[in-house]
């Protein structure tokens, strides 16, 4: 008897809630990081406002940040396959951040 498992058995069903689906807009991630974890807050930012909120926070552990670092390369650049180089200005804006204290155990 073999303990290989067939496709079918590999397969993950994922479902997702309305709200979660609709999704976050952010247009500034920050992250930060502590021996153990990856933390990413999505932060939306509004011309001209003095303040911004943390839309969005995912934590993640080392090996799935990598992972997720990979994954998200790989998706980029079958992006820019089809749709060409996304041109970035990659200057770092001067934004005063003050939210809380550095990725810290």
């Amino acid at each position: 008897m073999s303990d290989k498992k067939t496709p079918k058995e590999n397969q993950l069903n994922v479902s997702i809630d309305e709200n979660i689906a609709d999704g976050v807009y952010s247009n500034l991630a920050i992250i930060n990081h502590s021996p153990s974890e990856f933390i990413a807050d999505f932060i939306t930012v509004m011309p001209g406002a003095p303040k911004a909120k943390v839309k969005s926070r995912v934590i993640l552990t080392p090996e799935h940040a990598k992972r997720f670092h990979k994954a998200l390369g790989d998706n980029i650049k079958r992006y820019e396959s089809v749709h060409g180089d996304i041109t970035t200005n990659d200057e770092t804006p001067p934004i005063p951040l003050n939210f809380g204290p550095t990725g810290e155990a």
